[in-house]
């Protein structure tokens, strides 16, 4: 288990230098595949512990969303079949979608339904 930042770099480097071979990667015969793995292992697991990544929000995910389809608050509306009001309240988080709604983000959206329902 790495305990210390200065573990941390340490261990990324070698990772790094094993790397540089190929057949560190993909030769389960080779000597320093199973070093490359265990070194893997121990560093993802600082990172998890150490990194965490947070959850998207609802309120992210549809802006991200947004722009990645090219929609406005008002093509959004359409879309979902709600008011601009109501898409602008969603957008501010000042109220939630309802879940005829949230059914309709996460279809028409392509956003993962534990996302929308905040799970």
């Amino acid at each position: 288990m790495i305990k210390t930042e200065k573990e941390y770099k340490a261990l990324l480097h070698r990772i790094e230098t094993l790397l540089e071979n190929p057949d560190h990667i993909e030769n389960t015969e080779a000597p320093d595949y199973i070093e490359l793995n265990v070194l893997s292992d121990l560093v993802a697991d600082y990172e998890e512990r150490t990194y965490p990544i947070a959850k998207p929000n609802l309120v992210e995910v549809i802006k991200l969303r947004m722009a990645e389809m090219g929609l406005n608050q008002k093509r959004l509306s359409e879309l979902l079949g709600v008011s601009t009001s109501r898409v602008s309240e969603y957008l501010n988080g000042k109220s939630e979608p309802t879940l005829k709604v949230a059914r309709e983000i996460s279809i028409k959206m392509g956003i993962d339904a534990s996302i929308v329902l905040g799970v």
